[in-house]
C-alpha cells in the first residue's frame, strides 16, 4: 500500500472487481471433435461443417411446407448452432427458399451443395446460371449429378461430366460429383476417376441404403455399400453420408442414436447431412453427434 491511501486502495480494488464481474469469459474449447467442426472435404481442400442441413425430406416437401418464415428460422438456427453446410437440389425446389434464408450471412463461411437432374450437357451452363440466380450467389461450392442408379453412368454421362468440369475451370462451381442411389450407381462412382465429391446413403439398419437395384425401399446392403464408399474415400474423394436417419423413418430415438454412433465411428465419411424439419431436430442431432464423438 506504499504511496496510496487506504481509501484509494479500496476504490481501485472495487473497480477491478466490477470489471472482472462484467467481463465475458470465452467458453473453453471442447477437447474432442464436435458436430460443427470445420472439416476438409477429401482432396478438394474445401471446408464445411461436419454436420449439414439437408432440404430433401420427402423430395423437399417437408421443408417447403415450413413456408419461407419457418424455413428461414430453421436455417438461421442451424447457422447459430455452427452449421455451415446447406444441401439443396433442383428437384427439391428449395433453392428459392435458401436464398432469403442466407441473406446477409457471410457467404465465405457457407458451403452450398446442390444437385442437377438434367442429363443434357448442352444445357448445363444455362442451368447453373439459373441455380446461381435462384440461390443468390456468384458461385456454387459443389454440384452433383443427381441420383446415379446405373453402373455405366461414367461412360453414358461423359458429356455431363465434361460440362461440369468446364464450369469448375471457369470458377462457376468449386467441386463436382454424384449422389448415388443403388449399388450399381455406387459401383460406378467407386471405379470412376471423375468427380470430387460423392453423396452416399449409409446407416447400420440398411434403411434406404444402396441395394441391388436401387429401388427406393429395397433392403440395403450395408457391407457392400461400405466397400465402395471406402474405395472412394481412399482415392481422395470427398465423401458425405446421407440417409443417416433412414430418410426420416427412424422415429425411435434408439434408432437415431444407433445410426449416429455408427456414422461417427466410420473412417470413410468426411461429413454427414440430415434433413431437418424443426430446430428441436437440429439440437437433438448436434447433441447425439457431440456425445458420440466424445466417446
Amino acid at each position: 500500500m506504499s504511496g496510496i491511501t487506504r481509501r484509494e486502495f479500496l476504490q481501485r480494488s472495487g473497480a477491478t472487481a466490477a470489471i472482472m464481474a462484467t467481463a465475458k469469459v470465452s467458453p473453453a474449447e471442447p477437447d474432442h471433435p464436435t458436430s460443427v467442426d470445420t472439416v476438409t472435404l477429401g482432396k478438394t481442400g474445401l471446408q464445411l461443417s461436419r454436420l449439414g442441413l439437408g432440404t430433401g425430406s420427402q423430395g423437399g416437401q417437408v421443408q417447403r411446407d415450413l413456408g419461407q418464415a419457418g424455413f428461414t428460422r430453421l436455417v438461421r438456427h442451424a447457422f447459430d448452432r455452427g452449421i455451415r453446410y446447406f444441401d439443396v437440389a433442383d428437384a427439391y425446389r428449395t433453392h428459392v427458399l435458401l436464398k432469403p434464408a442466407i441473406k446477409n450471412l457471410p457467404r465465405e463461411e457457407l458451403f452450398i451443395q446442390t444437385k442437377i437432374g438434367s442429363r443434357d450437357a448442352k444445357q448445363t451452363d444455362q442451368i447453373l446460371d439459373r441455380f446461381r440466380q435462384e440461390l443468390g450467389t456468384d458461385y456454387l461450392d459443389s454440384v452433383l449429378m443427381h441420383c446415379m442408379q446405373k453402373a455405366d453412368w461414367p461412360e453414358t454421362l461423359k458429356p455431363m461430366q465434361d460440362a461440369l468440369s468446364k464450369a469448375k475451370q471457369k470458377g462457376i462451381i468449386r467441386a463436382h460429383g454424384v449422389s448415388c442411389h443403388g449399388l450399381p450407381g455406387l459401383s460406378g462412382a467407386s471405379r470412376s476417376d471423375w468427380g470430387d465429391v460423392s453423396l452416399v446413403r449409409i446407416n447400420p439398419q440398411g434403411k434406404h441404403v444402396d441395394g441391388v437395384e436401387g429401388k427406393w425401399d429395397e433392403p440395403g446392403d450395408v457391407e457392400k455399400a461400405l466397400l465402395h464408399i471406402r474405395k472412394m474415400h481412399a482415392a481422395g474423394k470427398g465423401v458425405i453420408g446421407m440417409k443417416i436417419f433412414g430418410s426420416g423413418s427412424f422415429t425411435d430415438p434408439a434408432d437415431r442414436e444407433k445410426s449416429i454412433r455408427f456414422a461417427m465411428g466410420l473412417d470413410c465419411l468426411d461429413a454427414v447431412v440430415i434433413g431437418f424439419a424443426s430446430t428441436d431436430e437440429i439440437d437433438e442431432a448436434i447433441g447425439r453427434i457431440d456425445a458420440a464423438l466424445a466417446g
